[in-house]
């Protein structure tokens, strides 16, 4: 009897309609993660005002879900090597339905906060592996299309995360948002033995997961996330706060030290240093504070200060994310007809920055024709930018290390998404809570001591409750005293983040700037 086996089958050897099931499969949960992201922010207020939660847990359904997207973006990578892409994708569809399920049935906030963490988790994973199966499921032209779509279904799902949410809150409430998505990644799992038939057998087993690099890596983001969330809570200066950032400039330390000795690093550190490339590493990061955070906590502003319900708020926040959808197309047919990327670049730095301080011209009173302008600028200078930063960063790049820069740069775009949104949050609390503790005594029946509490009720977004937990005997007028002392705090963090925003693309130019020849 003859030992030689036959091959398995190519991906081009699968009929055309399992790929086409693959790709849709695919498509079909990278559009669930994105818009979970966006449509979470228009749930918020009414997850507040049904769990009773204050400020901080309230953030980490928001930040449980973004660090440990940020946190395990890298190390399913290393997973894949190891179990295979199919299996690391079923694995992590499977995590973000079961965690879906689980954040729709929660009766607690802290409850929530783990499931969303769960989720995020399982969203790493569709993102990494669900690329991977595309890169390997289809060749030439085909492969073109299929990652043309990939980035247009992402952006969709973004784009159309606060409407959707927003639909599903005002007509059968917040926990249909998360079993939306538990019914969708579900059909998502009966395709995976299609999909297990367009990727070669054989992909797995020849890597190793760096264990020690991939524990410090996620102990020093959920360590800086936490001391972030926290600094309104326990104080800048407490020993709590300074205790964690301790910890995670020496968790990083650590991490370095590994990575240099390790024979399989999670990270290979010699990628950044091209100044180049790291400057445009930090292309998302601006984009980070200046448009996620926006996206996260706008909606918040939107209902509890213009007092529209969340239905017209998701709708609202179209005009922030259409321009998402619409200019990475835009970005990529300018470049073809000459235009320089790195002016795109450029522009859309400063889009953030004038979208945001135009921002600040908000008020209780807005009209919706006041606030298209700064929102589609915001919203185009995410957009610009998103379709261009990839490729020019990874064109800098050793061939043979490109899938280890690509997974740099994800790891900091959406490690800088959770620390901007906790940093936005933390700052809207503190400014917020100055303004309350300085105000309170002026109402009628108001209880300053219960400044603390109020004003973790209110950055959530929940001024009804906090004006129910004041005392005050009047609700109505303390509603509105919150009403204002949110949109001034509002103005204040808007300040900030266009502060942060020129700061970064001051340093980003200096990177980018062409190196002098005699």
């Amino acid at each position: 009897m003859s030992t030689q086996t036959t091959p398995p089958p190519t991906a081009v050897d699968e009929p055309a309609p399992g790929r086409t099931l693959t790709l849709a499969a695919v498509l079909l949960a990278v559009f669930v993660v994105p818009m979970s992201i966006s449509g979470t922010a228009v749930a918020l207020p009414d997850i507040g005002a049904d769990t009773h939660a204050g400020l901080a847990p309230l953030q980490w359904v928001v930040n449980a879900f973004n660090v440990a997207f940020a946190c395990f973006t890298l190390v399913w990578g290393s997973v894949a090597d190891v179990v295979g892409r199919v299996r690391a994708f079923a694995a992590g569809v499977a995590l973000y339905a079961a965690g879906s399920l689980a954040s729709a049935a929660a009766t607690d906030v802290r409850w929530l906060d783990a499931a969303r963490a769960l989720t995020g988790i399982g969203g790493a994973a569709i993102f990494s592996c669900g690329a991977a199966i595309l890169s390997t499921a289809f060749a030439g032209p085909a492969r073109a299309r299929a990652f043309a779509l990939f980035g247009t279904v992402a952006g969709l799902g973004v784009a159309l995360g606060p409407s959707l949410g927003g639909a599903l809150v005002q007509t059968l409430g917040w926990r249909w948002v998360f079993a939306a998505h538990a019914a969708a990644l579900a059909a998502v799992l009966l395709a995976v033995p299609a999909i297990s038939r367009t990727v070669p057998a054989g992909s797995g087993g020849g890597g190793r997961i760096d264990l020690p690099g991939s524990a410090l890596f996620v102990l020093a983001m959920v360590l800086l996330t936490t001391a972030i969330v926290q600094g309104s809570q326990w104080g800048w200066g407490s020993t709590g706060v300074l205790g964690l950032l301790a910890g995670t400039t020496l968790a990083l330390a650590l991490f370095t030290a590994v990575e240099r000795r390790s024979a399989h690093p999670l990270l290979d550190l010699s990628v950044l240093r091209d100044r180049r490339f790291l400057g445009l590493c930090l292309v998302p990061v601006a984009a980070s504070f200046g448009f996620v955070t926006l996206l996260t906590y706008l909606p918040s502003y939107l209902t509890a200060v213009t007092g529209r319900d969340t239905g017209s708020a998701g709708l609202l926040m179209l005009l922030l994310t259409a321009p998402v959808l619409v200019c990475p197309l835009l970005a990529v047919k300018l470049v073809a007809r000459g235009v320089s990327a790195l002016a795109l670049i450029v522009l859309s730095l400063a889009c953030l920055v004038v979208g945001d301080l135009a921002l600040t011209l908000l008020s209780p009173s807005v009209t919706v024709l006041a606030l298209a302008a700064p929102m589609l600028v915001t919203g185009a200078g995410m957009g610009l930018s998103a379709g261009l930063v990839d490729g020019q960063a990874l064109a800098l790049v050793d061939p043979a290390k490109a899938g280890m820069a690509a997974g740099f740069l994800n790891t900091l775009r959406l490690g800088s998404e959770a620390v901007a949104v906790a940093a936005y949050g933390s700052a809207l609390a503190t400014v917020l809570g100055a303004r309350i503790r300085d105000g309170i005594g002026t109402q009628p029946g108001a209880a300053a001591p219960l400044a603390g509490p109020v004003t973790d009720r209110a950055a959530g977004g929940d001024l009804d409750g906090a004006a129910h937990l004041s005392g005050a005997t009047d609700p109505e007028g303390f509603t509105a005293f919150l009403a204002h002392a949110y949109d001034a705090a509002f103005h204040s963090v808007l300040w900030g983040l266009a502060a942060v925003g020129l700061a970064l693309g001051v340093l980003i130019a200096v990177l980018l700037r062409p190196t002098r020849t005699r």
